[in-house]
């Protein structure tokens, strides 16, 4: 059941945060839901580290996963970025 919730999570805080963040993202639902996934992991971290603590349930879940998932984008964002072709 844990794993259905993430994934649910993981789903909302991937779309979101591409809503958020401009440019291109990794693509589809399913790149959705991996930023997602891995940004709920970075966000449980973040969250940790500075709060001693995360969040539980399905809002506070989700806005951390949304946190991570938007630093993650960022983070993509700046490795890839706009390549031209010469």
């Amino acid at each position: 059941m844990h794993i259905i919730f993430w994934i649910i999570v993981g789903i909302i805080a991937g779309a979101l945060a591409k809503s958020v963040v401009p440019g291109e993202g990794p693509g589809g639902w399913l790149g959705d839901m991996i930023v997602g996934l891995v940004g709920a992991v970075i966000g449980g971290y973040v969250f940790t580290l500075f709060l001693g603590h995360s969040y539980a349930g399905w809002i506070g879940s989700t806005v951390v996963a949304f946190v991570g998932a938007v630093i993650l984008l960022f983070i993509l964002r700046l490795i890839t970025g706009r390549r031209t072709v010469v």
